[in-house]
């Protein structure tokens, strides 16, 4: 039998999401949690893989296990032995095709700056105190809309069979002295996110034009994008499923 997992995380002590030979993961905690509660070696695959220090208010999983549990005790249980920084929010069952990563229909990501000194806010979002012309920031996100290959904000030597992606919304709001990028897509490339919002903030302090953006994304080149912003500022905050995943549908 398949069942999904629904987690958050704070990433900061993390090196991502995915097992790593030398240091430690959310995958391998988790892991190490159902296998102990389970008591059988247990094999999570995720939605996707989150780089170290990301964060995620909402992640999935899917692992399969053949036996009875009761899905809120499992909860309980896991919330119990797992560290502060790992939240499980629900555990169901699925059909036994669906996979965590390829079923997803979407992804949503926040990445938050800071545009005063907050000394909470320091670990958990990217510190830019020089004004920043949001205006601007959103005229370039209305240019990504018009494009699906996004190789210049991807990793280099990442391994792809394409750069495409299809962005369905992308934009920058204001909430009092923090700014807030969501962008929604079927799928992101390595790097993605944190590449496009340092092209956006040179954009915004006005190191270059928003339709400079289009000899950018024309380009294909990494090295004629912006910087990568930190990862402490960002979050993986929706991934979303067709309805029928579920085993009752």
């Amino acid at each position: 039998m398949r069942f999904f997992i629904e987690l958050s995380y704070n990433g900061k002590a993390y090196h991502g999401w995915q097992n790593q030979p030398n240091a430690i993961s959310v995958q391998e905690v988790l892991e190490k949690a159902l296998s102990t509660i389970l008591k059988t070696k247990i094999a999570i695959v995720g939605a996707g893989r989150t780089d170290s220090g990301v964060h995620a208010s909402q992640m999935f999983a899917h692992f399969d296990f053949q036996g009875d549990f009761e899905s809120k005790d499992l909860v309980y249980k896991l919330n119990s032995f797992l560290p502060k920084d790992i939240a499980v929010t629900s555990v169901f069952e699925v059909k036994p095709e669906i996979h965590a990563r390829f079923y997803a229909s979407s992804r949503t990501y926040h990445y938050k700056i800071s545009t005063s000194k907050n000394v909470f806010d320091y670990d958990f979002a990217y510190q830019v105190h020089l004004p920043l012309n949001i205006e601007a920031m959103n005229v370039a996100c209305k240019i990504l809309l018009q494009y699906k290959n996004f190789q210049c904000f991807s990793k280099v030597n990442t391994d792809v069979k394409t750069y495409n992606c299809d962005i369905k919304t992308a934009f920058w709001t204001q909430n009092g002295n923090q700014l807030i990028f969501t962008i929604t897509a079927d799928r992101f490339l390595r790097n993605m996110v944190r590449a496009i919002v340092g092209t956006m903030i040179n954009i915004g302090l006005g190191k270059m034009n928003s339709e400079d953006l289009h000899g950018i994304i024309a380009s294909k080149s990494r090295s004629e994008a912006g910087f990568s912003v930190p990862a402490h500022g960002l979050y993986l905050v929706e991934i979303v499923y067709p309805e029928t995943i579920r085993l009752e549908c």
